[in-house]
């Protein structure tokens, strides 16, 4: 495992620590050119092998711009790069939207998952040879029966409960439904403590809602079981806590990288996710 604060990265211990199918075509954002929505791979001229594409998943609260310094970091070392809409419906449905991205992306690819977006790709990429590894970013790494909400009441710290802001609303069947976002006060706090104010209070009012159904739906498959696994644990995450963030990551025996972040460690230490996602291409696309 490694250990990295304040941008210095100290060795641990020498082992490593073991949803609408037209909604996700039509929105997920490509990183540039066609290329990267054909998983043509981009060169430096200094490879053997071309690069996998990496697709990436936000979590609930997000959308796929949180990943852009990240993107910008990939693209720069010669990787192509998907980043998709999550709908933040449920997992079974948000893992059959991403499905339909990664069979139009051709070639090995490498799926990324921040918080929530760890049980969409736990599912998406179960059964699909093309994905080579999986990288989870402060994420959920649920196990069949497991639900998001579980995992996280089975461990103290998580301040999230309090900060929501549910807006509930009629569905077209006459049912009801809850949505869930963070009161846009607490946002900064609560999300992204570690990310300037400014751009906090935008990532705050640009958030996206997920389905309070969404954190209770059980996981049914784990991806994780049979692919390699890549995991950064945010110590200071008042999402998911850093122990519940452990205990899965370990049971997963993933390779995993532990940071002094907040939830929002994508936008506050891109070139660290970029790095891990970097790392887990080469060890795995041959």
């Amino acid at each position: 495992m490694v250990s990295i604060k304040g941008g210095r990265t100290r060795l641990v211990t020498g082992a490593v620590a073991t949803a609408t199918a037209g909604l996700a075509l039509g929105a997920f954002a490509l990183s540039g050119t066609a290329s990267g929505a054909t998983g043509s791979a981009e060169s430096t001229g200094t490879d053997r092998h071309p690069k996998p594409t990496v697709v990436l998943e936000h979590g609930a609260f997000a959308d796929g711009s949180s990943w852009n310094g990240v993107i910008s970091r990939l693209r720069a070392d010669g990787y192509p790069v998907v980043a998709a809409a999550d709908p933040l419906r449920g997992p079974a449905s948000d893992a059959a939207a991403l499905r339909t991205v990664l069979d139009h992306v051709k070639g090995p690819k490498i799926l990324v998952g921040h918080s929530y977006g760890g049980n969409v790709i736990s599912q998406a990429a179960t059964g699909d040879p093309d994905v080579q590894a999986l990288v989870y970013v402060a994420a959920f790494l649920p196990a069949p029966g497991e639900s998001a909400l579980e995992l996280t009441g089975r461990f103290p710290g998580s301040t999230l409960p309090e900060a929501l802001d549910p807006v509930t609303y009629q569905q077209a069947d006459g049912s009801t439904a809850t949505d869930l976002y963070i009161q846009q006060d607490k946002f900064r706090h609560q999300f992204a403590a570690d990310v300037p104010a400014e751009e906090a209070a935008l990532m705050a009012a640009a958030q996206r809602p997920i389905a309070q159904a969404a954190l209770e739906e059980k996981a049914t498959t784990a991806a994780w079981k049979s692919k390699p696994s890549w995991d950064i644990v945010t110590t200071e995450d008042l999402n998911i806590p850093a122990a519940a963030q452990r205990f899965m990551a370990e049971r997963a025996h993933a390779h995993t990288t532990e940071v002094a972040a907040s939830h929002s460690v994508a936008v506050s230490h891109p070139r660290l996710v970029a790095d891990v996602i970097e790392r887990a291409a080469r060890a795995t696309v041959r």
